[in-house]
């Protein structure tokens, strides 16, 4: 018995197979970005590794590892407390929760800048904002 030739939408499932795979290898860290992204997850705390955000390593760049961050001047860390914690009001900066949640963003990329700078190699982080997260999340990231 003959076999039937492939329908059209099994060209489709296969185009957007090899799309999604070739867009995985592209945006694939490097290894020594994935060793020190085990070193976060080995030496962090038990805060660090639960912590809403996970703090990663984009890449590295001679001795400098640019770690992932859900903040910066574009996008203050009230929008993405707003999203970990949306019972806060992040509009008072004098809410005892929002303190708090604040402190707790601040203690661990702290931390996760410690664990990655004590590796051998890494001489200091350069922070970048990670746009992929916060768009997946639903905030609104000033282009670049």
């Amino acid at each position: 018995m003959p076999m039937k030739p492939p329908k059209r939408w099994h060209w489709i499932v296969l185009a957007l197979a090899l799309a999604f795979g070739l867009d995985w290898v592209i945006q694939r860290p490097d290894a020594r970005s994935r060793a020190l992204d085990a070193a976060l997850e080995r030496d962090g705390s038990e805060h660090l590794r639960s912590y809403p955000y996970r703090f990663r390593v984009f890449r590295v760049e001679g001795d400098t590892a640019v770690m992932g961050t859900p903040r910066n001047f574009d996008v203050p860390a009230m929008r993405f407390i707003a999203v970990i914690r949306p019972h806060i009001d992040v509009r008072n900066p004098q809410d005892p929760a929002f303190v708090e949640a604040q402190a707790r963003l601040a203690a661990a990329q702290s931390e996760a800048r410690s664990i990655v700078e004590a590796q051998p190699g890494i001489a200091s982080v350069r922070w970048e904002l990670d746009r992929d997260w916060l768009t997946a999340h639903g905030v609104d990231v000033p282009s670049r």
